[in-house]
Parts: structure tokens; sequence; C-alpha cells
């Protein structure tokens, strides 16, 4: 598939906003310097309100007109000393891109993340100085067939999934002529330190910020990293869900509260995954958990938080006692990790955080410019949800999106659960995992449900 470039630009916020520095949170440091990128998918339609070749200006305009509330994502971040680094708003703006692409939607086939993706999507040059990387890049895509694609990248160092669905929520109101549906808060204060950091030690031990664990007889996760990878969009039914779940849920003596739909799908992805990797019985192995705080910490987060207001936790196991034990024991270890997120446990991180002179312990410049973090791979899995985030019926205008999908997803163990596309209760397993392993996890996955 060729995609053609044929113009870009940069959006500035259509008023004057806010012009100074805004200092991050604690869990903002953590991450890789990463733009996370989303794909959404649009078939040619009779109902556009306005011809195709002014897609693009209704984009950019309503993109100013955004970024006036937005306005963090019109700025840049720039380093501080010990490897943090602030959110400078500035104005410099997000940069919008068209591109001419000679393939149909068709081709695509069932829009699967592949090396394709890449070409539909903007990509973000890491080498540049932080102070000019973009936090916001957008790229609208005219396919042959008259569908289009408008992919964007957004920076995780400044907004998790909740609060970027958001902005993508409001600036496709205003680009239908609609007014903002609802206010955002920007204040981070209530997910900082204090200042100066607190001087008792943390509360709770935070697995999280050490390393994963390593194949049994390696010394670094280099062999893995580098090994070939394939992604794969594994489909469960609303049926094959609670035939899941039912089984997670067999051993409990009824006193205990039903494991979710996440803790049971994460538990048999991360069994399989052991089976699929063929896992000495005593090999150390970590999942990965993306947990949301907005209504864990007190008091809750207002509505519409902007910023990050998650937080990584891991649950732990050994290969051979995840696969022999029934589901049930997975999801429980998942279960323990995700309920010790409470507000005390919350604050702690914040204040380990805090505490670090020097953010090279969980991180360096050289790693954050080339996107490396922690690597989740094998013997690891991260199981990120999405099944709660409102992704779908983004409609700028001309009519609801016919897919979303994340836009690559090419590291050995990343994987997203999302809702189905029908609505009707099924879910959708976006898995990334080395090619030799495939499979057999396929294979695993399916196996007697």
């Amino acid at each position: 598939m060729k995609v053609t470039i044929t113009r870009s630009c940069t959006v500035q916020p259509a008023e004057p906003t806010f012009n100074g520095c805004m200092p991050l949170t604690e869990s903002d440091q953590t991450g890789v310097l990463t733009h996370v990128p989303t794909i959404y998918f649009y078939r040619p339609s009779q109902n556009w309100l306005t011809p195709k070749h002014t897609i693009f200006t209704t984009l950019q305009t309503s993109l100013a007109k955004a970024l006036v509330r937005f306005y963090p994502l019109a700025g840049r971040l720039r380093w501080l000393e010990g490897g943090r680094f602030e959110l400078h708003c500035n104005s410099s703006g997000a940069h919008l891109i068209e591109a001419d692409s000679d393939a149909t939607l068709s081709d695509l086939g069932d829009f699967t993340p592949s090396p394709n993706f890449h070409h539909l999507i903007p990509q973000i040059n890491y080498s540049s100085p932080i102070e000019e990387i973009p936090l916001l890049t957008m790229q609208l895509t005219k396919f042959r067939c008259g569908g289009i694609t408008l992919g964007y990248s957004i920076s995780h160092a400044v907004v998790d999934g909740q609060s970027a669905l958001h902005f993508i929520s409001e600036w496709a109101s205003i680009a239908r002529g609609e007014p903002l549906l609802t206010p955002l808060y920007l204040d981070r204060k209530l997910l900082r330190a204090g200042d100066p950091p607190p001087s008792a030690p943390a509360r709770f031990e935070h697995p999280q910020f050490d390393p994963p664990p390593l194949l049994l007889g390696q010394s670094s996760s280099k062999e893995e990293r580098e090994k070939e990878t394939t992604v794969a969009m594994l489909k469960l039914s609303k049926l094959q869900v609670e035939m899941l779940k039912n089984e997670a849920n067999r051993d409990t003596d009824g006193t205990a509260r039903a494991y979710t739909r996440y803790e049971t799908i994460a538990g048999h992805i991360w069994r399989c995954a052991c089976r699929a990797r063929g896992h000495e019985p005593e090999q150390p192995t970590a999942l990965g958990i993306c947990v949301d705080v907005r209504r864990r910490v007190q008091p809750p987060l207002p509505g519409k938080f902007f910023g990050n207001a998650i937080i990584d936790v891991i649950a732990r196991g050994q290969s051979g006692e995840l696969v022999a034990r029934p589901l049930g024991y997975a999801a429980g270890r998942i279960r323990e990790a995700i309920d010790g997120v409470t507000n005390e446990y919350v604050h702690s991180a914040i204040d380990f955080l805090k505490n670090l002179e020097d953010f090279s312990r969980l991180q360096d410049i050289h790693a954050l410019r080339t996107k490396e973090g922690p690597f989740y791979g094998n013997p690891n899995i991260g199981v990120v949800s999405w099944m709660a985030l409102p992704l779908r019926g983004v409609d700028f205008g001309w009519g609801k999106e016919i897919f979303m999908a994340p836009g690559t997803h090419d590291c050995d163990g990343d994987s997203l659960i999302l809702p189905g596309c029908d609505g009707d209760g099924g879910l959708v397993v976006a898995l990334c995992l080395q090619a030799a392993c495939m499979d057999e996890f396929k294979k695993f996955f399916y196996e007697n449900i």
C-alpha cells in the first residue's frame, strides 16, 4: 500500500490561552516518552456534510477551536534536572497531516493491525529535541474507494486513555458544529506529592518500579526483544466470555464476589501465554496491569480530570502453577494486585516517586528517546483494558466510524482487551506475541471454552 503525504500544517489554538509551565504528576514521569497511536476507519458515505476536499479544512478549523479548551495538547515537554520533565503550555500547536492512499479500505481486510498501519498514523521523530516534538499529531488519509482513516498519536506523558478519548469526543462535537459537552479539570495537584517531598519511606512495597522477571538462564531481555513478533485480533463472543467467567468462578465458595471480565480474560491470556511460550514450571512471570485511580483516591478526582490518572501494578506467579491450577487462581492473583490499589497505596506510590532524586533508576534519556521501556515480553505480559473507554461513535460530521483499532502493536507481550464491534457483549483481544508462539497461543486460547 502506497501512501503519499499531500500537505501538513501546525494548528494552534484559535484564541489566546494560558502561557506558562504546568507541573506534571509523578505518574506522568514514569512512562516512556511515547505517543499512543489509534486509527478510526470511515467508509464512503452519501451523507458527507462537506465535499471530500474540505474535510481537511473542517478538521483544521475545529482542532484550533478544541485546543482553546484543551490547550495543554498544544504545548511541549521540556527536561528538568534529575530526568524529569514538565509541560510548557506555549501554544506551539498540534500537527495535522493529509495523505492519499492508492488502496481501498477492503484491502485492509478485517483491520487487524499490520505494517500497513504505519502508513496511516503520524510518525513521531523521537531524535528531535523534546521541546520540538508535538504532543498531538493527526493524519487524514483518503482512500481510492472514497473511504478515509483518521490516525492520531497523542503523548502518554500528558494524558491517559480516558483523557485522550474525552478530547477526541469533544473535538468531533466541535467539527459537527455542536458546543462542547462537558468541562475538563486541568489542575493536577490532587495527584502530586507535597513540596518538599515527605521524609518518611514509602508505606508499601512498589514492585512495579522494579525490573520484570527474566527468562531462566538469561541475564537480560535483549535476546527476547529482538525476536520477530506478530499480531492477532482474537474475538470472544458474549457466550464465550460468560463461559470463561463461569470457569474462573467455579471453585469460589459463594462468599467472595465473582471475578470480573477483566480479571477472567487477563488470567486466561496469562495462562495461555505461559503454555505457548513453553516455560519451565518454576519460571517467574509477571502480568502488568493499568489501574484507573480516579475513583480509588479520596476524595475522588473531579469528573473529566485531564491527565494521567493511572497506576501500574504487577501480578506475579510461577508459570507451572498458573497453568496447572484452575483459571480462578490466575484471576485471583490479578484481583489481589488490583485490590491493593487503595487511596493509601496510590499516595504511597506518589511519595515513593517524589523521593527519587534521579529518575534514571526508572528510565534513562536514551530509552525515552527510542520509546523503549520496561519489557513485558517473554516471560511476562501486559494486559490493558479498553473495555470501559468510550471508544465508539466518533463522528466528525460524516458519520460514525466502522472500526477503530490500536495503531501500532508490535512489542512482544502487549495486549489490549476491547469491546466487540457489534455491541453485543463480545470482546476482542488485540495481542502481540513472538511469531513462533502465536499459533500455540491461539490453540490454547480457544481450547475447551
